[in-house]
């Protein structure tokens, strides 16, 4: 039975993007160097992060090739194998017939197809001469796309990925074999690499990357993208996106497609908004995400536990540094991941990542925190943040030490703890924008809490707060603190803030007498609040 189309288009987050149905980009503008090198007759890395768009790219550019009548390309996914694990034979067995329903759906006329059976040949070599066979019919030239080349494990890796290299180093002796390829997948060259029998550190002979040209990734929309992505959802339904709505969206995915997309389903969609829609919207949607745990963002936080992003991730949200030159692969891992951002410094890739690093990370704190987040609203609907800190005082001395011990990411234990009962307390009626990177000893917290004036205006109360860690050895990071606090108030435009220290020295007060208030000066003359904890 034939599943009609829906009457109008949406926004996608499941799955390679169609054009019949969906609202999205042309897609091979996004890869402009891929069309070149297949010119070239060239083998290369295409890479991104899950959900980038990858599978819709190179979809629409085999489509594309193959109607302009040289070539016959084609794209299909290595999926399949993951199951066969070591198992070259049963590897070779999935990966041809995913290629051959791949060429079938295609609507390909006879000839430009491949052999219904591969030749019977030794295993570890079936998937080379399979391909072998299918040029020396084929009248055009062969260019094959390799998606989700990830899913191959073990020796099935070894063995595809040498296949391949014999294959493309008897071209020039007139071998018959697919005239360039593209391995696509989450992971650069160089992890590709050290899963075929190569070092991370040279081309070994074993290894097949002596022969790829490049290694592309595709990247994150523009700004101007978003705005045309939403303009089609604007001009097929009449409903408009505002600029703000646009740069906010912007602001918060930084260009993440999933994101882009998820944002604007869910307000489009779920929320049902019906009117124009602003950056307040914008922010809704992001909540709601956010809480839902996606599958997209569920399987980011995954990964925070494996060592190779820990390693990572723990001196971003502590604000420490890297120190160690072997880090390099940690962070290339993260950066093919997409969880940080492509350029030094080493930070979050956006915001919605970083609220959803915290929030998972500080889950079992937020557990333990039973206060009532509307005992801490004003008669004049204002947020108590004083007070905040205090009943923060009071559930350090209590559960600081517990929740320390317990923290897996033990060297930013405490700006964790100290986020998760803010957000606990402030997330149910108002927003926090937490900024953190490596490097920078401090993370930085913005409370906005909207509330009605005495007129029945929407105002917005604003309160910075920045935390810092006094470690074993360091000189009182408060003078440091307080010109950072003012350079953060400076941006936010306010007149005071919060410094938090926590004390981590041997040599610390008892857990009991932690917490005092003390008033201090920063260097550009504002009065702000110290609390040593």
């Amino acid at each position: 039975m034939i599943v009609p189309l829906p009457s109008a288009k949406y926004f996608n987050t499941t799955g390679p993007c169609d054009p019949r149905i969906h609202y999205m980009l042309p897609p091979t503008p996004r890869l402009p160097e891929a069309r070149t090198l297949i010119e070239m007759d060239r083998y290369f890395v295409l890479h991104a992060p899950r959900q980038t768009g990858k599978t819709t790219v190179l979809d629409a550019l085999a489509s594309e090739l193959t109607a302009e009548g040289d070539i016959a390309a084609l794209s299909f996914s290595c999926e399949r194998a993951k199951s066969a694990g070591d198992d070259v034979a049963w590897a070779e067995s999935l990966l041809l017939d995913s290629l051959r329903e791949a060429a079938t759906l295609s609507g390909w006329p006879e000839e430009l197809l491949p052999p219904d059976s591969p030749p019977q040949v030794t295993p570890g070599s079936r998937f080379g001469a399979a391909l072998r066979e299918w040029c020396r019919r084929c009248p055009r030239r062969v260019v094959l796309f390799l998606d989700e080349i990830d899913a191959l494990q073990g020796n099935s890796m070894v063995s595809i990925l040498s296949q391949l290299r014999d294959g493309h180093n008897k071209r020039s002796k007139g071998y018959p074999f697919p005239a360039s390829m593209v391995l696509c997948g989450l992971r650069d060259l160089r992890d590709h690499k050290v899963a075929s029998g190569g070092a991370p550190d040279r081309f070994n002979a074993a290894s097949p990357f002596n022969i790829l040209a490049d290694s592309l990734r595709l990247g994150d929309f523009t700004a101007e993208q978003i705005a045309g992505l939403y303009d089609q959802h604007t001009r097929a339904t009449g409903q408009e996106f505002t600029k703000d709505a646009v740069d906010r969206a912007f602001e918060l995915t930084q260009g993440q497609p999933w994101l882009v997309n998820a944002l604007a389903h869910e307000i489009t969609f779920k929320m049902g908004v019906t009117g124009t829609i602003g950056d307040g919207q914008v922010e809704d949607a992001k909540e709601r995400l956010i809480r839902a745990r996606a599958t997209h963002l569920d399987s980011l936080a995954a990964r925070l536990y494996e060592p190779r992003v820990k390693r990572v991730m723990e001196p971003i949200v502590a604000g420490g540094s890297y120190t160690e030159r072997t880090n390099s692969d940690d962070l290339s891992y993260a950066r093919d991941l997409g969880l940080i951002t492509q350029k030094p410094p080493p930070q979050v890739a956006n915001p919605i990542y970083r609220e959803v690093i915290l929030r998972v990370l500080g889950d079992l704190t937020e557990q333990n925190v039973h206060a009532d987040p509307r005992s801490f609203v004003l008669p004049d609907g204002r947020f108590d943040l004083p007070r905040l800190l205090q009943e923060f005082v009071v559930f350090w001395r209590e559960h600081g030490e517990v929740l320390i011990q317990q923290e897996g990411y033990h060297e930013a234990a405490c700006q964790i703890i100290l986020m998760a009962f803010l957000h606990r307390l402030v997330n149910g009626g108002g927003y926090l924008d937490r900024e953190y990177a490596a490097g920078t000893k401090r993370l930085d917290v913005f409370v906005r809490w909207p509330y009605s004036g005495p007129d029945g205006q929407r105002l917005m109360q604003r309160e910075a707060m920045e935390l810092m860690v006094w470690r074993p050895g360091a000189d009182d990071p408060k003078p440091e603190g307080l010109a950072q606090l003012d350079r953060y108030l400076d941006r936010l435009t306010l007149p005071t803030g919060v410094l938090v220290i926590f004390d981590r020295r041997p040599e610390a007060a008892p857990w009991q007498e932690r917490g005092r208030f003390e008033q201090a000066t920063t260097p550009s003359g504002r009065q702000v609040t110290v609390l040593r904890v």
